[in-house]
């Protein structure tokens, strides 16, 4: 008997589906698609990430709350200190809607922080050392 492997991928509802997926489009530089409805948009990744973006139906309202979960993204330092490199991009972010949580700061393998995103989705951008 062979079972199917099932795929995985991110979800995350949305007061304005097409908003947040603008957002994450334009912070992972890739194009967001239209999915199953006008509420719905998909956002592909490097491999085979992918985020799906929705309005949940107005019968079952997913409540906000703040988790231990958010979504991660990282570059690498190159050849410039990670804090520079976390700074410069924390300012792309910030002018694309997203709201600082949390000062960045130095840490052993490079440099983080904790923001927003237009919805109030935790956001941890890292940036790895050289």
């Amino acid at each position: 008997m062979t079972s199917a492997v099932p795929s995985s991928f991110l979800v995350l509802a949305a007061d304005d589906p097409g908003r947040l997926a603008a957002f994450y489009g334009a912070l992972l530089e890739t194009e967001p698609l239209r999915g199953f409805s006008s509420s719905h948009w998909r956002l592909l990744g490097p491999g085979d990430g992918r985020l799906e973006i929705y309005a949940p139906s107005r019968r079952r309202p997913r409540p906000r709350g703040e988790g231990r979960l958010a979504l991660c993204f990282s570059r690498p330092a190159a050849e410039a200190p990670p804090l520079q490199v976390l700074h410069d991009w924390i300012a792309v972010v910030l002018a694309l809607g997203a709201v600082p949580v949390e000062p960045p700061r130095q840490e052993p393998f490079g440099a983080e922080a904790w923001l927003a995103d237009p919805e109030g989705n935790r956001l941890l951008l890292l940036v790895s050392g050289g």
